[in-house]
């Protein structure tokens, strides 16, 4: 399974995001590939994934990809990480 964060440069906020994402798969026993993008990467490498986690503001600009997009509102809040990734595993 691939996942993508992303936030608008790659390189802050979604590798925060992947952390806590391969933190939480860990917790749920799912075996992934947690990848962190900026948004041009994301659009390209949602194609080929099965979930992208980004925020609200970003979430629009993804485009029309395959991949569940799933907004994460606090990308330290390992709750609401663990939350949505088992709503979307389902």
């Amino acid at each position: 399974m691939k996942i993508i964060t992303v936030c608008g440069m790659g390189i802050g906020t979604s590798v925060l995001l992947k952390m806590n994402a391969e933190k939480a798969l860990r917790g749920l026993g799912v075996d992934a590939d947690v990848e962190a993008a900026d948004i041009g990467t994301a659009r390209g490498a949602a194609r080929t994934a099965e979930i992208v986690l980004t925020s609200a503001d970003l979430a629009d600009e993804i485009g029309d990809v395959p991949a569940k997009v799933i907004v994460i509102n606090n990308f330290t809040n390992a709750e609401e990480i663990t939350t949505k990734l088992t709503e979307a595993l389902s």
